[in-house]
């Protein structure tokens, strides 16, 4: 969210404990502590896919899709190779014809 009001151009300050010269530090840096709070999420929500019945159904959905996909591609390959090779088959006749002559 954008600041505004006074100093809403400047870099925000850091905040320095009293009796310390050093600056304490800034909520939000990466530590062990966020780190470890992060993959707990991440391992809970993994659960949580592998217990509902959507994900399932969703990959189910995905898996066909992609094999569906799959096998579109295969007979597009074959059925430009079955017209590459009539075609070359048309040309070497042709080529024959007229060196016949």
């Amino acid at each position: 969210m954008a600041r505004s009001g006074q100093g809403a151009g400047e870099p925000p300050q850091a905040v320095v404990a009293e009796g310390g010269s050093s600056p304490a530090p800034r909520p939000g840096a990466s530590s062990l502590d966020t780190k470890v709070t992060w993959g707990l999420v991440g391992l809970g929500l993994v659960g949580h896919m592998l217990r509902s019945p959507r994900f399932y159904k969703t990959m189910a959905v995905t898996a066909i899709a992609v094999g569906s996909l799959r096998q579109i591609g295969q007979q597009n390959a074959a059925s430009m190779t079955a017209r590459l090779s009539a075609w070359n088959k048309r040309q070497m006749q042709r080529l024959e014809r007229k060196a016949q002559r």
